[in-house]
């Protein structure tokens, strides 16, 4: 084998590991975990191609977006898992703890929003679902 192709073939190799580290990083790696408790407002399945679940939960307190506005906290999310999103339309209205992960960009296939539903921490007694 000679240079030129050496150097070539280790190029390409470290352009591939590069790309796929890239990738990974962007649309994989989870930047944040956390839990969030609140109403759940909606939750629905949409989408043209991929149909994925998408859900806001309401929670307490206000914020301003602009000087002199006031709107809800609301945290919108996304869930991957079909059993969790049963269980998530079932409990419309309900108090929940739910955990997330946060992603740094969306995949068309996990859903529209940066943050994806994991589990159901906890639903508040005395919410009916």
């Amino acid at each position: 084998m000679t240079t030129k192709k050496k150097i070539i073939m280790i190029s390409g190799g470290v352009l591939l590991i590069a790309l796929i580290s890239i990738v990974y990083y962007r649309y994989y790696f989870v930047f944040g975990q956390g839990v969030k408790a609140g109403q759940l407002n909606y939750f629905v399945e949409k989408g043209y191609l991929f149909k994925t679940h998408e859900g806001r939960l309401i929670q307490a307190g206000f914020k301003t977006q602009q000087p002199g506005a006031i709107a809800s906290n609301e945290f919108m999310f996304s869930v991957t898992d079909s059993k969790l999103a049963d269980s998530l339309n079932h409990h419309a209205g309900a108090v929940l703890q739910l955990h997330y992960k946060e992603y740094l960009h969306t995949l068309p296939w996990r859903g529209v929003s940066h943050f994806v539903v994991d589990s159901i921490y906890a639903i508040e007694p005395g919410t009916k679902p």
